[in-house]
């Protein structure tokens, strides 16, 4: 998708548009209770949004979990902005964020949906499928000496 761009959110501005994109695609769409979707962590994590002329598209969120490792979370790209680069280019921006923050690996959690778009961009499944919020995830794993 052309003309898309993916913003760190400043720790001092509102979260309402990746909340916005995460209420749309996890809450209405899939059906995750709002208090799971909610769970209490968005203030220690670091957020990005992707905008598509002007409006936000798509978001995520990363924390630190444990020296040098970080927790890719809350990967949401709007259903009609599906298929166009959108979660690409969020997910690029989280890694190139984590290689400046001096980072050594991502982790994640991702439904076995979309499994496979994670590894296409080098993530490895470390481990078997289980259940988190009602949907079928597999943990995942990229090494940052990957991302240039």
């Amino acid at each position: 998708m052309t003309g898309v761009t993916v913003t760190r959110v400043d720790p001092d501005e509102s979260l309402d548009d990746a909340f916005d994109v995460r209420r749309d695609v996890f809450i209405d769409e899939q059906g995750v209770p709002e208090n799971v979707e909610y769970d209490g962590k968005d203030d220690e994590a670091t957020h990005f949004v992707a905008y598509a002329d002007g409006r936000p598209v798509g978001t995520a969120r990363v924390r630190v979990v444990e020296p040098g490792v970080a927790k890719v979370e809350r990967v949401a790209v709007r259903a009609a902005d599906r298929e166009r680069g959108v979660g690409t280019a969020v997910v690029e921006r989280v890694e190139n964020w984590a290689v400046d923050c001096d980072l050594d690996r991502l982790t994640l959690h991702a439904q076995t949906r979309v499994a496979e778009f994670y590894a296409a961009l080098g993530y490895e499944r470390t481990g078997g499928v289980f259940e988190e919020a009602g949907i079928d995830h597999v943990a995942m794993a990229k090494s940052l000496d990957q991302v240039s």
